[in-house]
């Protein structure tokens, strides 16, 4: 079924936009591990590894300035363990109901070293191409996430990354999400044809 988009933010079709050194982006994780990870085909439509690795090398010729948060090691690292554990599981022909993640990843020593290795090439790319940006989760930053709930449909790790964007007056996200349409006050940069229609449908499609 096709999502229903309400655009609330402004939306760039990265196919078409050329980044510039002003710009200043929050670089969302799944736009990271299909730039970073070595596998991310395997589990990427062909968009996605084409045109936002090459937006970003773009933007960093451009002189851009990329951002991220903590957070994102988070997610990056179970994104790079669940492709490798898939790709272990297809290898061997193991089914993966009997054989789970942790078993995967406590019996298998060779496969941690390598699950590690590539995590850690992921995020030195990460972190050499841009800027951290902090998030302090404390009370008044999770009720201000949790407020949000009410009218954003967004994910935990998304709420606390607008709240960071938020305090370091960061307007524009490159990401794939289209969640984040529904946050006003903001611009998203996207490959996402669906997200892109919607926007231009509603007069929400922005040509720079």
């Amino acid at each position: 079924m096709a999502i229903n988009y309400e655009i609330q933010a402004q939306i760039v079709d990265i196919r078409v936009d050329s980044p510039r050194a002003e710009d200043v982006f929050m670089v969302d994780t799944n736009v990271w591990y299909w730039h970073t990870y070595t596998n991310a085909s395997i589990s990427a439509a062909s968009y996605q590894i084409e045109s936002y690795p090459d937006y970003l090398s773009q933007a960093i010729v451009a002189n851009s300035i990329l951002t991220y948060t903590g957070l994102s090691l988070s997610e990056l690292s179970h994104l790079i363990e669940k492709t490798e554990y898939n790709l272990f599981v297809d290898s061997q022909n193991l089914d993966p109901k009997r054989f789970k993640t942790k078993e995967y990843r406590h019996n298998h020593p060779t496969e941690r070293s390598k699950v590690i290795k590539e995590i850690e090439t992921a995020w030195s790319q990460v972190t050499s191409t841009s800027a951290p940006i902090d998030v302090v989760v404390n009370e008044v930053v999770t009720n201000l996430a949790l407020s949000r709930f009410q009218s954003q449909f967004l994910d935990g790790y998304d709420l606390f990354m607008l709240e960071a964007m938020k305090k370091e007056g960061i307007t524009q996200i490159v990401t794939d999400d289209g969640d984040f349409v529904t946050v006003p006050g903001i611009i998203v940069f996207t490959a996402n044809s669906n997200v892109v229609r919607a926007a231009k449908a509603q007069g929400k499609l922005l040509t720079r």
